[in-house]
C-alpha cells in the first residue's frame, strides 16, 4: 500500500492559510511580534553603542530631529548619557527572555502538578489543588517582593520567581482536561491493555492537551512581562548598570518632565509586546476551540 507524498511546501501553506485567516488587528500583530523577536535577537548587531557605556557630556539629549540632540543618538541620552536605543534593545532582549525562560519554568510546574493530580486522584489532587487555591487567592505580586527581598535579585531568582507567576494557571487546565480524558474509551482501552500510568500520561493524554496549554503559555507571557516589568519599576528586578524595558521605566519617571524620552522607548515596547502577545493569544484560543470554530 502505498501513501500520498506530503508537499515539501505544505509548511509554509499552512502559515499563508494561516496568515490568510487572520483578520487586519491579528496581522499587525503577528508582524509587531515577528519585529520585536528580530530586534531582540540581532540586538548587538543592531545597537550603535554599548548599552552601559556612559559619557556624562552627553547626558540627556534628546532624540535626532531636536534641539541639542547629538548626532548618533537616534533616542537619545538618558542621565548618564547612555544611548536609549542601544539600551531599548537591549533591554527588550532581556525582558523577553526572562519572560519566556519564565513562563517555560511555569509551564513544567504547573503542567506536571496538573498531570500528577489528575492521573492520581484522592490526597494527592486535594493537596495540589488547595496549594493553587492558595495561590489564587494571594496577590502574587506581594509573594514576589517578598522572595526577591529574601533570596536577592539574580538572574536566577528572578526566573524562579518569574516560573511560579502562573503555574496554577497551568495546573487547573491540565487538571481538567485530564480528568475529562480519562473517561474517554482510548484510555480506558489503554488501561485493559496494562498500560502503565506514565505511558498513558506521555502517549495519550499529553498530545491531546498540548492546544490549551500552547493557548495559556501565550496568554501567560504578557502578564510575566508585566511582572518583570513591575519589579524592575519597583527596584527589585535585574539590577543597574542591565538594563529591562521595565527598570528603564524605573529610572526614568524621574526625569519624566524633563527628558520624557527616556521612558518613551521602553514604554512602547512593553505596550507593543503585550498587545502582540495577548492578540495572538485570544488567536490561538479561538482557533483551539471547536464551539468558537463553529459559530
Amino acid at each position: 500500500m502505498t501513501y500520498p507524498a506530503v508537499p515539501s511546501n505544505s509548511a509554509p501553506a499552512a502559515a499563508l492559510q494561516l496568515w490568510r485567516s487572520a483578520d487586519v488587528i491579528q496581522k499587525a500583530a503577528i508582524l509587531i511580534g515577528l519585529a520585536l523577536v528580530i530586534l531582540a535577537i540581532f540586538a548587538p548587531l543592531l545597537a550603535p553603542f554599548d548599552p552601559n557605556s556612559q559619557s556624562l557630556i552627553s547626558r540627556l539629549r534628546p532624540p535626532l530631529g531636536f534641539e541639542r540632540a547629538k548626532t548618533g543618538y537616534l533616542l537619545g541620552t538618558d542621565e548618564l548619557g547612555r544611548d536609549v536605543f542601544s539600551r531599548s534593545l537591549y533591554g527588550l532582549r532581556l525582558t523577553l527572555m526572562l519572560a519566556v525562560l519564565g513562563a517555560t519554568l511555569g509551564l513544567l510546574i504547573g503542567g506536571a502538578l496538573g498531570l500528577l493530580a489528575g492521573i492520581v486522584g484522592g490526597r494527592t489532587e486535594a493537596s495540589i489543588m488547595a496549594a493553587v487555591d492558595t495561590q489564587i487567592a494571594v496577590p502574587f505580586t506581594l509573594v514576589a517582593l517578598f522572595l526577591l527581598a529574601i533570596l536577592g535579585s539574580s538572574i536566577e531568582v528572578i526566573v524562579l520567581v518569574l516560573g511560579l507567576a502562573g503555574w496554577e494557571q497551568y495546573a487547573r487546565i491540565v487538571r481538567g482536561e485530564v480528568k475529562r480524558l480519562m473517561n474517554m474509551p482510548f484510555i480506558e482501552a489503554a488501561r485493559a491493555a496494562g498500560a502503565a500510568p506514565l505511558r498513558i500520561a506521555r502517549h495519550h493524554l499529553l498530545p491531546n492537551i498540548v492546544s490549551p496549554i500552547v493557548v495559556q503559555f501565550t496568554l501567560s507571557l504578557s502578564n510575566i512581562v508585566l511582572l518583570e516589568s513591575t519589579l524592575s519599576f519597583l527596584g527589585l528586578g535585574v539590577q543597574p548598570p542591565t538594563a529591562t524595558l521595565g527598570s528603564m521605566v524605573g529610572i526614568g519617571r524621574d526625569y519624566m518632565p524633563t527628558a520624557p524620552w527616556i521612558v518613551a522607548a521602553p514604554a512602547l515596547m512593553i505596550l507593543l509586546i503585550t498587545f502582540a502577545v495577548q492578540i495572538l493569544g485570544d488567536w490561538l484560543r479561538d482557533g483551539a476551540d471547536v464551539r468558537l470554530r463553529e459559530r
